[in-house]
């Protein structure tokens, strides 16, 4: 990877991006109102299973934090994708829509959706980018996840 990365276990997050608790998503990009790519972070993508498919709004459609973008179907997951921030859908990666299963073997290269933030200060506060902050969340989700059986020893 180009930047520096935290690893806890087998996950690598790379540190210059944000992180969403609830979700496990990521969102990275340039600050401002540019467009920010949102994708699944690894510990989300081996959590779900294999994702078999993916749909989101089309561009143009405004999304709020905390409100679905789209839709996965997975092994272990079928339901809504959650936005971890609030903007406008610039663009949708049309590789992870013809071939979902990138999210599992590349997650953090697998983008679903660019979004345009509507305060980028305010929406990336409410994320996790300080890597004491983002180490202390991983390994607690580890764990979480391991006592459901959703992650292996």
């Amino acid at each position: 990877m180009n930047s520096a990365t935290l690893t806890i276990g087998p996950y690598e997050l790379p540190l210059d991006r944000h992180y969403d608790r609830e979700t496990h998503l990521w969102v990275a990009g340039a600050r401002g109102r540019t467009a920010h790519r949102v994708g699944f972070d690894p510990l989300g993508a081996e959590t779900s299973g294999d994702i078999v498919a993916i749909s989101v709004e089309p561009a143009g459609t405004h999304v709020r934090r905390g409100e679905a973008f789209g839709n996965l179907e997975a092994a272990k997951f079928v339901g809504p994708l959650v936005s971890p921030v609030s903007g406008t859908i610039r663009s949708h990666n049309e590789c992870v829509s013809a071939n979902p299963s990138l999210v599992n073997s590349k997650p953090l290269d697998s983008w679903l959706v660019e979004i345009e933030l509507d305060d980028f200060a305010a929406e990336v506060a409410l994320l996790l980018s300080d890597p004491v902050e983002l180490g202390a969340w991983l390994k607690q989700e580890i764990v979480a996840f391991k006592e459901k059986g959703m992650v292996a020893e």
